[in-house]
């Protein structure tokens, strides 16, 4: 960049940027005006827990293949599942339409295509994640209120 010349940066502009992060529980947000592009981008620490390694208990007998089937399988273990419903876009999902109501569905639930299965809310905007197929829940792979991020797993149809 030539000697003298600099950038203009609103600050004011990125000050409201970093609190709309805050707020919505956001990892990044751009913002495009003709030429210029603004994007704020928090990283989050890691957090890595361990569980135990089991104990080595001579003798001790397998596990029986009824436990071992009980084992729910985590996000990561539906990534390739054809019923798959992943975030269209980074925000805060809601399972329910206000504190306190129903669910939109639950495991087990048939829906039909276009049915509402959550809600995302990103800048105060409510936008439903509907149903692509029609089909039973068999895993709701996120909690109300969490923060999600674009192409994170949601929810299991079958």
């Amino acid at each position: 960049m030539p000697e003298g010349i600099g950038i203009a940066v609103d600050t004011a502009l990125v000050r409201e940027l970093a609190e709309l992060l805050d707020s919505n529980h956001l990892t990044e947000i751009e913002v495009k005006d003709g030429d210029r592009v603004i994007r704020v981008v928090r990283t989050a620490a890691a957090v890595t827990a361990y569980a135990p390694a089991p104990a080595y208990a001579p003798g001790a007998a397998a596990a029986p293949a009824a436990a071992a089937a009980a084992v729910v399988p985590a996000a990561d273990d539906w990534k390739n599942h054809a019923g798959l419903v992943k975030s269209p876009i980074v925000g805060t999902a809601y399972l329910t339409p206000e504190p306190g109501a129903a669910p939109y569905v639950s495991e087990g639930q048939m829906v039909a295509i276009g049915d509402t299965l959550l809600i995302i809310e990103a800048m105060k905007v409510m936008n439903p994640i509907t149903a692509p197929k029609a089909g039973k829940i068999v895993r709701i792979l996120i909690s109300s209120e969490q923060p999600v991020e674009y192409d994170e797993p949601l929810i299991v149809i079958e």
